[in-house]
């Protein structure tokens, strides 16, 4: 073997030793750097999730039982954090909201009442539906005026009450009884759902236009009458993310609860339609 043939294959060999390390460095250099780009994107998403802090949400009067129930949910989940909650009629939450109050989340129980809100671009999001509702008769246990329909309603001497007018439950009973051509005068408008089944639970009415969900959380101290025209007046709930909300990123996550699988299971369960 000459010189020159034993000098070229140690030259070889060498450079084969220094192109092996390059690759073995440059892999190593690439799983790094993907490791830790995984890693950064990893706690870059853990640390949007972690919020804290108060999230103010103004819910109709209907949702209190199942959002009550999300709150708590969502605080569990979000160690540091506290949901509190202002629920009533639509409207009263809709023109507080306008008035300046301050709240992260507003739940209303009509498109109507969120327009309020909207159409003076108090909305930081479009509203979105997240669940349904129908209305049902609510009277008093073992429904001792047998009362099997709406036109019963207009019964001599049954003291009924309605939501206002201007509430959505209210506008509900209303728009059924109008496609009925009945004619109803109760013997009080109450400003929210629950101020209307409340004459019923005390027995100060005989019966009342409420939503399912109402009776069904009510339990045994009203008995529920379904109506087919109800139908014809279901209410779509919307939500949103209101423009000055003071805990924004809470406020999303609280939506998205809301929205979530668990969140529609806990809303179903209650009586509520799925959107």
């Amino acid at each position: 073997m000459t010189r020159y043939t034993r000098r070229t294959r140690r030259t070889l060999q060498v450079t084969g030793v220094g192109v092996a390390a390059l690759l073995a460095l440059s892999a190593c250099s690439s799983g790094s750097d993907s490791s830790s780009k995984k890693d950064s994107s990893s706690a870059s998403k853990d640390s949007a999730k972690k919020v804290t802090g108060t999230v103010t949400v103004f819910a109709a009067a209907s949702l209190k039982e199942s959002f009550t129930t999300l709150g708590k949910d969502f605080e569990k989940a979000h160690p540091g954090t506290k949901v509190t909650f202002s629920f009533g009629g639509s409207d009263t939450l809709a023109a507080s909201i306008t008035g300046g109050a301050p709240a992260d989340v507003f739940a209303a129980a009509s498109p109507k009442t969120m327009a309020i809100v909207t159409d003076k671009k108090d909305a930081a999001t479009a509203p979105s539906t997240f669940v349904r509702n129908q209305l049902e008769i609510a009277t008093l246990p073992g429904n001792p005026d047998k009362v099997a329909s709406l036109k019963d309603l207009t019964k001599s001497g049954l003291k009924v009450v309605l939501c206002d007018k201007t509430v959505p439950c209210g506008a509900a009973a209303q728009k059924a009884l109008d496609a009925s051509k009945l004619k109803l005068t109760p013997v009080s408008y109450e400003q929210d759902v629950k101020s209307a089944l409340t004459k019923v639970e005390l027995k100060e009415a005989d019966a009342a236009v409420v939503y399912k969900t109402d009776v069904k959380a009510a339990g045994s101290k009203v008995e529920g009458v379904e109506f087919p025209e109800s139908a014809n007046a279901i209410n779509d709930y919307p939500i949103a993310l209101l423009k000055d909300a003071p805990n924004a990123e809470a406020a999303k996550e609280f939506i998205a609860l809301v929205q979530s699988v668990e969140g529609q299971e806990v809303l179903t369960a209650a009586g509520f339609l799925k959107p």
